[in-house]
C-alpha cells in the first residue's frame, strides 16, 4: 500500500469501527426498549392476575401464593365465624327470572362483602344464598368478636338500604338471619389438586351454622353465642335467650 493510501485506509477502518459501534449501541438500545416493554407487560399481566385471584381468595392468601407457591400448611387459630343466610329465599328464587335472580344476589353479596371487609373480616365462601365470613383467620385480631358483631349489625343496615332499591324496582325485600360463634379451628388452603380454597374447618364452623338456623326459631335477626359475648365490649347491648342445645 502506498503511503498516500495509508491514511485513507486507516480512516476507512475507523469509519467501519464507528459504524459497528453505532450499530451495537442502536441494537442495545432497541433490546433495552424491548425488554422494558416486556417487563411492563409482565407487570400489568401479574397485576391483572393478582386482581383476578383476589376475587377467589383473600388478598393476603393471594400474595402468599405468589411469593411461596401453593402450600397446604395449616394453623390452629382462634377465629370468629359469621354465617348469614337469606330467609325464605328459595321459594322466591323459583319465581324470579334467572337473570334477575343473579342480579339481586350479586348486588346483595357485593354489599355484604364490603361491610365484612370494612370490619376487618373476609368472606370465605358463598354457599347458595348464604355467606361464611371469618374474623381473625388471616391475622391475629384481639377485637375479632366485636368486629364480627358490628359487621352483623352493619349488614342489617346495608340490607335495609338495598331493600329500598329493590322495592323501587318492584322486587320483594330480602331478609337475612345471622349467627356468630367463636372457637378454635384449623385454617389453611384446602381442596384437591384441581380446586383449592382458603377456609377453616372444625366444630365451631358447624355450630355457627346451627346458631344462624336458630334465628328463625327466635325470630331474631342476629344471634351470638356465649363464646362471642365474652369478647364484646360493654357498649354492645344483648338480650339473653333461654339456653338452647345445639349440635356442633
Amino acid at each position: 500500500m502506498t503511503p498516500e493510501l495509508l491514511p485513507l485506509a486507516v480512516a476507512g477502518v475507523a469509519f467501519v469501527i464507528i459504524a459497528i459501534l453505532v450499530a451495537i449501541v442502536a441494537c442495545s438500545r432497541g433490546e433495552a426498549a424491548r425488554l422494558r416493554r416486556a417487563l411492563s407487560t409482565a407487570a400489568v399481566d401479574l397485576e391483572r392476575l393478582q386482581l383476578s385471584f383476589s376475587r377467589f381468595a383473600p388478598q393476603a392468601v393471594v400474595e402468599s401464593i405468589i411469593a411461596r407457591g401453593v402450600t397446604t400448611t395449616a394453623d390452629r387459630k382462634e377465629v370468629t365465624i359469621l354465617f348469614a343466610d337469606l330467609v325464605g329465599f328459595t321459594p322466591l328464587s323459583e319465581r324470579l327470572d334467572p337473570n334477575v335472580l343473579v342480579d339481586v344476589l350479586n348486588g346483595y353479596f357485593t354489599r355484604m362483602t364490603r361491610v365484612v371487609a370494612d370490619h376487618r373480616g373476609h368472606v370465605s365462601k358463598f354457599i347458595g344464598d348464604g355467606i361464611l365470613a371469618l374474623f381473625g383467620a388471616l391475622e391475629r385480631n384481639p377485637w375479632q368478636a366485636n368486629d364480627a358483631v358490628q359487621a352483623a349489625l352493619a349488614m342489617q343496615d346495608a340490607l335495609a338500604a338495598y331493600n329500598g332499591e329493590l322495592q323501587d324496582r318492584g322486587l320483594p325485600a330480602l331478609r337475612v338471619g345471622i349467627g356468630v360463634h367463636a372457637g378454635n379451628v384449623v385454617a389453611g388452603v384446602i381442596g384437591s389438586s384441581e380446586l383449592m380454597e382458603f377456609t377453616v374447618v372444625g366444630s365451631p364452623v358447624n355450630l355457627a351454622a346451627r346458631v344462624e338456623e336458630l334465628t328463625r326459631v327466635y325470630d331474631a335477626g342476629i344471634l351470638v353465642t356465649d363464646a362471642v359475648r365474652h369478647g364484646l365490649g360493654p357498649n354492645v347491648r344483648l338480650r339473653e335467650l333461654p339456653p338452647t342445645p345445639v349440635a356442633g
